[in-house]
């Protein structure tokens, strides 16, 4: 029972993992896409709060879940499908650090330009290119993760 109640809690860490960070990339392009600092702003400042209570989050659970269910289920955790697993989580890790300080300080250009009725800053769309162009390695890592959580494929790294 222990087992069946770990894997649920892993299963849902993987889409909370995958929904917010599609759901915080669809609010934050058509954010941008209106170009109202005001809009820009307030959505921001609900991606900022999402990705802390869902990513974050999630980030701490899953390898925890995964560790453990692959220990319980009798799996090596230098298996390749498992190896592979934890690098590309780590290199999703190494581009969601990054986006959480970048949109934070997104959010803090529209405040800005919301206190001042100015447009949003070059500086503004500069890094909202940086934003969009870290979410795809991020976004194919985790998609690669679920495919090697289903498949599991045999294969050795070494």
């Amino acid at each position: 029972m222990l087992y069946l109640v770990v894997k649920f809690l892993h299963l849902i860490g993987a889409a909370v993992l995958l929904g917010a960070g599609t759901g915080i990339a669809f609010f934050m392009l058509l954010a941008h896409r209106d170009g109202r600092p005001v809009v820009v702003a307030g959505v921001l400042r609900i991606v900022v709060i999402a990705d802390f209570l869902f990513t974050a989050t999630t980030v701490v659970v899953q390898p925890i879940t995964g560790v453990w269910l692959a220990l319980a289920a009798g799996y090596d955790l230098l298996d390749g499908w498992i190896v592979t697993s934890i690098l590309l989580y780590l290199l999703t890790g190494a581009f969601w650090l990054p986006v959480v300080w970048m949109q934070m300080r997104l959010r803090d250009l529209a405040d800005a330009a919301v206190a001042t009725g100015t447009p949003l800053p070059d500086a503004y769309r500069r890094l909202f290119r940086w934003w969009f162009a870290s979410g795809f390695p991020a976004f194919a890592a985790v998609l690669a993760i679920f495919w090697l959580m289903i498949s599991r494929p045999s294969f050795q790294l070494v």
